[in-house]
């Protein structure tokens, strides 16, 4: 089922003396294919999760409209628009076992939609397969695992087969093991599904590992949408830069100066058509190479061994957070006893960024020399 939100605004009134209303979101416009699991990521306060309510028709647009394919869905009450809906607190039933759990759904179900307790009995243990958990029908919740909690969460939503599936938040409970997990098995479940998937997280590595596309948000405004890698290698600003990636990426205040970047009173890159002036640059962690007569010098505070990687960390006047993190192979070696280590840059993990807005400068950066 294909998702279309069209210039959707929410707004919730203001409380106190001023009663300034408060946007949620805020002409929020874009399309999630059918079949595709999409990620909604950003920050606490983004209105990702108001966005989520509003497709699943639990609160209601200020402006704007929801299609689910063809069909304006708008006004249309929650039980009617075939969603299933995952909550990040499970919200299972404690007195039911996980069997009474996942049917709950169907048996709600008035007149034709109403199948038979043998069709229920069918969907049910078809649903629990989907999520592995056919052995733990007969258990209660408290009996169970938070990862097996939201499983059965899952196969609730699921058992009606609904056109699109809603999680909010659904791993934020679990440890990291199981979340690692568990987000797998929602992957393995959409693809063997089909059902267009919508998933809510803050965890951007969550997002990026599992999602078709991601729309990243930021004060109720859609910053970027796109496929994960295309997002991480291209992003449209500052934010969206710093958002993702793990470690984050370094931040440096720079500047341009007859077609070459400077950090520091040291020219880095050349950043060809580009009219002087100051920047703020940011380099992916992996963008530095290790290299005696490099053009940056930063001052070496240590080396992190990673096994695959070596994470050196160093600090420098311009950058703007204390430490730097650059991962490097491991086949490098790094002279722990030196005071300074210098790299050279990889162009294309090096991005512009205007200073005042924070949006992308496009430009051509090469290294001196090339």
């Amino acid at each position: 089922m294909e998702v279309i939100l069209e210039n959707l605004t929410k707004t919730f009134p203001g409380r106190g003396r001023q009663r300034q209303v408060v946007t949620a979101v805020k002409d929020v416009t874009f399309r999630i294919p059918d079949g595709k699991l999409i990620g909604l990521l950003g920050p606490s306060g983004c209105g990702k999760s108001t966005t989520l309510n509003l497709i699943s028709g639990l609160i209601r647009p200020t402006t704007g409209s929801i299609f689910f394919g063809e069909d304006d869905v708008t006004s249309l009450p929650p039980e009617h628009r075939g969603i299933g809906l995952v909550f990040q607190n499970y919200a299972l039933y404690p007195h039911l076992t996980v069997k009474q759990n996942i049917l709950f759904p169907l048996q709600n179900l008035k007149g034709k939609e109403r199948p038979s307790k043998e069709e229920m009995r069918k969907k049910a243990f078809e649903a629990a397969r989907l999520v592995q958990i056919e052995d733990l029908m007969d258990r209660r919740p408290k009996e169970l695992s938070g990862g097996q909690q939201q499983r059965v969460a899952i196969a609730r939503a699921l058992v009606k087969m609904p056109k699109v599936l809603l999680l909010d938040e659904p791993l934020s409970n679990l440890d990291a093991r199981l979340r690692l997990q568990t987000r797998e098995e929602i992957r393995r479940i959409q693809r063997e599904t089909g059902i267009t998937t919508i998933f809510v997280t803050h965890d951007q590595e969550e997002a990026m590992s599992i999602s078709d596309e991601i729309v990243v948000m930021h004060e109720g405004v859609i910053r970027q949408t796109g496929r994960p890698q295309e997002v991480y290698d291209d992003p449209a600003s500052l934010f969206v830069a710093k958002f993702l990636g793990s470690p984050p990426i370094n931040v440096f205040e720079g500047r341009i100066r007859d077609g070459r970047l400077l950090i520091g009173e040291e020219a880095v890159l050349l950043a060809k058509g580009v009219e002087d002036q100051e920047v703020t640059v940011g380099i992916r962690p992996e963008g530095f190479v290790l290299q005696e007569d490099g053009p940056l010098g930063c001052r070496l505070n240590g080396v992190e061994v990673m096994g695959r990687d070596i994470s050196v960390v160093s600090s420098h006047p311009a950058a703007q957070s204390r430490t730097i993190r650059s991962i490097i192979a491991s086949e490098n070696r790094v002279d722990t006893a030196s005071e300074t280590v210098r790299f050279a840059l990889l162009p294309h993990k090096v991005f512009l960024f205007e200073k005042e807005s924070g949006n992308r400068i496009c430009c051509q950066t090469e290294r001196p020399g090339e």
